[in-house]
């Protein structure tokens, strides 16, 4: 289900019309209710959420539309889920909080936080679940302005992280985004987020125990977990795995602790292969690659595994009907907002 909760857009309604906008208009043109926004109780589609984002930021020539809403909100939007994570023994707690809860707010996104080599850095991860999904970088821009807040919540109210990644091309200058999340910013990376100091996840909270197991136990029975399937979590290790290579059958196999021919069997059973899944990834990856940075397409060949540039053109063609300068210049002239609705129908 690609659903979130009606606090997502917290904040939306006022800053639209303070940047000069309509945001019932724009709210409705995304098909959603303006009375369910600023609700926990009521939800509307993710897709449906990103669209209102990029035709807000269009509409009122508001380039930094997503990083403005991000100082709107915080923890509080994620209601129950926020509750657990604030009231964990420390900030890494609190992160495996929302790793395995996030789903009460939106199953369509999900965090995860991983060592960096060294020991001395970690990475904390901000993905969208949703396969295919459309140009989104506001979304992006609010998700990781939201976290920040989080961060400042748990850590003080100046606090910064090493790094941002960002998964899209600057929309405003570097300055400001400097200014912003008041660390090195990169931008067209392979995935969004932060780098921090481990050290920082060790930093204790004001840990309440009762009220933290209380949320838990009620968090547990909100949750739907049965349609967490196979192939969502192939394909989150296949866009981590492609640039190293080591995308393959019996290394993806290997970590779930299946023979590969039972890997196969169980993807067959939900209707696919794991050849199409590895492609599907690649086509995905090229889009977002292709629509939302600049990166060289050497480099993008890299980053699907291709060990010839020629291969990516090839499966250019083969998805898409042309060569991939061809499909940037024509994805990068049609701003996100001005696209049809059909094509934000998420899944």
């Amino acid at each position: 289900m690609s659903v979130i909760r009606g606090t997502s857009l917290t904040g939306f309604r006022e800053l639209v019309t303070e940047c000069g906008g309509d945001p019932d208009a724009l709210l409705r043109g995304a098909g959603i209710r303006p009375e369910d926004v600023g609700r926990f109780d009521a939800f509307f589609t993710y897709p449906a959420m990103m669209y209102a984002m990029e035709s807000a930021a269009a509409a009122t020539a508001t380039p930094d539309f997503g990083l403005r809403l991000g100082t709107r909100q915080g923890i509080d939007i994620l209601g129950p889920v926020g509750v657990a994570a604030r009231t964990a023994p420390t900030v890494a707690d609190a992160l495996r909080t929302f790793e395995h809860y996030l789903a009460a707010y939106s199953p369509a996104i999900g965090v995860h936080v991983e060592p960096l080599p060294g020991d001395q850095l970690a990475f904390f991860e901000f993905a969208v679940l949703i396969a295919h999904p459309p140009a989104h970088p506001q979304t992006i821009d609010l998700s990781l302005g939201v976290a920040l807040q989080v961060f400042r919540f748990m850590l003080g109210s100046h606090y910064a992280p090493t790094v941002v990644h960002l998964p899209h091309g600057p929309l405003i200058s570097r300055a400001e985004y400097l200014r912003y999340f008041s660390c090195t910013t990169r931008f067209d990376e392979p995935r969004a987020g932060f780098t921090l100091p481990a050290a920082d996840l060790e930093r204790p909270l004001i840990q309440d125990d009762q009220a933290h197991r209380a949320v838990l136990t009620y968090l547990d029975t909100v949750i739907d977990r049965t349609d967490r399937t196979l192939r969502t979590s192939i394909r989150k290790l296949v866009r981590q795995l492609l640039p190293t290579g080591a995308a393959t059958l019996p290394v993806i196999a290997a970590q779930f602790r299946l023979h590969p021919k039972s890997l196969q069997r169980r993807l067959a059973a939900e209707g696919t292969s794991f050849a199409a899944l590895v492609d599907d990834v690649r086509r995905e990856m090229t889009e977002r690659y292709l629509r939302d940075t600049e990166v060289t397409l050497a480099h993008l060949a890299r980053e699907l595994g291709y060990a010839e540039q020629s291969v990516l053109t090839r499966s250019c063609r083969r998805w898409f009907g042309a060569s991939p300068a061809a499909l940037r210049n024509r994805w990068q002239s049609e701003p996100a907002s001005a696209m049809p609705m059909q094509t934000w129908s998420g899944s």
